[in-house]
């Protein structure tokens, strides 16, 4: 791990003085460090003070966070919006509101931790099928006929290989066995879908998905907020019952303020996420280009799968000393057969940045020895 001494950007400085390419940060847009963000940031902080130091049932409440709700209701093309404090807050306070003993949750492999929580917190069954296999989760739900309520969740993007379900599929399931569909979107609200409204808003899935969950601490600023958007029945009971919403301070103004700039860039031009897209796409070609197996996509979260878990840990270190910060990741976070390294892509990164990555990337994968069905093609 290293120790930052600066901001979030596609090159940072560590504690110890050294500048990194930063190639594992959630920053798609290159907003954390914006210098429009910076000056909104400090404007809602002169107007609106740092905290509001009480829940949002209590005095938290502003007018701003009900603007966002507003808004990001407007930009999904939903009912009606609720903020947490976190995405992970609004995926363990979702389920144990919605689900009961008498329900079943039916929730795709691999899913992020904090659904995984979530469930664990609630009183309902639980199913869990392969990723993406829709036979599977259609077997679980003809299996779970007898459940008062059937809830199936999943991510709009996995966020260790960057690959999507077949959403629209997926609600074909759910209508076709009257089941409710959660998606969480964090990694696609701002990144994927028109103007960044993500995998929900796909014209195949738009209005089709019962509650969609996220996060303003990726593409949307980079500091944090998580929310709940959807059907106004569904909100409106988290809104009431919600522990990590009832339980938690407001979140801050600066970053409410924060969201609200991010999401009105959106909706004005693409600039941003056009120019994500294209580096996103030179990044994948100059990796095969270069014999390395890159699987298929148009998210900025590459993977390189390597196998051993050892492989994918000296390959990081090896990149860290050639100044390239890209996490490995192992056991337990993936399967042990499927250690990696992860690169993410941001739209503050230049195209010569990722040219020179893209050769030093595939000179240390080649070194570490890796076999044709991980990592290098032969």
């Amino acid at each position: 791990m290293v120790t930052l001494d600066g901001p979030q950007g596609p090159r940072i400085r560590t504690s110890d003085g050294r500048e990194l390419l930063n190639l594992c940060s959630n920053d798609y847009l290159g907003l954390a460090n914006d210098p429009g963000v910076r000056r909104v940031a400090h404007e809602a902080l002169d107007r609106l003070g740092f905290g509001y130091a009480s829940g949002r049932i209590i005095s938290g409440t502003s007018t701003a966070h009900l603007q966002l709700e507003e808004e990001l209701s407007c930009f999904l093309g939903t009912e009606a919006s609720l903020l947490f404090t976190s995405c992970f807050d609004a995926n363990t306070g979702l389920f144990e509101v919605l689900l009961g003993p008498e329900d079943v949750a039916i929730s795709d492999a691999a899913n992020h931790a904090s659904i995984i929580d979530g469930l664990r917190l609630c009183r309902a069954r639980r199913a869990i099928y392969p990723s993406r296999d829709l036979e599977s989760l259609r077997r679980e739900l003809a299996a779970s006929s007898d459940a008062r309520r059937r809830l199936i969740v999943t991510d709009g993007v996995f966020s260790m290989n960057g690959g999507s379900p077949d959403l629209a599929a997926v609600c074909d399931l759910a209508d076709e066995y009257d089941a409710l569909l959660v998606v969480d979107d964090s990694h696609g609200t701002g990144v994927l879908g028109d103007h960044g409204r993500g995998t929900v808003c796909d014209p195949d899935v738009a209005g089709r998905v019962d509650l969609v969950t996220g996060t303003f601490g990726k593409a949307l600023g980079g500091a944090g907020g998580g929310f709940v958007s959807g059907r106004r029945e569904y909100v409106d009971l988290l809104r009431q019952k919600a522990r990590p919403y009832v339980f938690s301070n407001a979140l801050p103004p600066l970053q409410v303020q924060v969201a609200r700039h991010a999401l009105r860039l959106l909706e004005r031009d693409d600039d941003r996420r056009s120019r994500l897209l294209d580096n996103t796409a030179l990044l994948r070609s100059e990796l095969t280009r270069h014999g390395l197996v890159v699987p298929e996509g148009n998210h900025p979260i590459i993977p390189i799968i390597l196998g051993d878990a050892d492989v994918a840990l000296a390959a990081a270190a090896e990149l860290l000393r050639r100044d390239i910060l890209a996490i490995a990741l192992t056991f337990p976070v993936v399967s042990a057969d499927t250690a990696r390294i992860r690169l993410q892509v941001s739209a503050a990164h230049t195209p010569a940045e990722l040219l020179a990555a893209a050769t030093t990337i595939a000179e240390v994968v080649r070194g570490m020895n890796a076999c044709e069905t991980f990592g290098v093609r032969t």
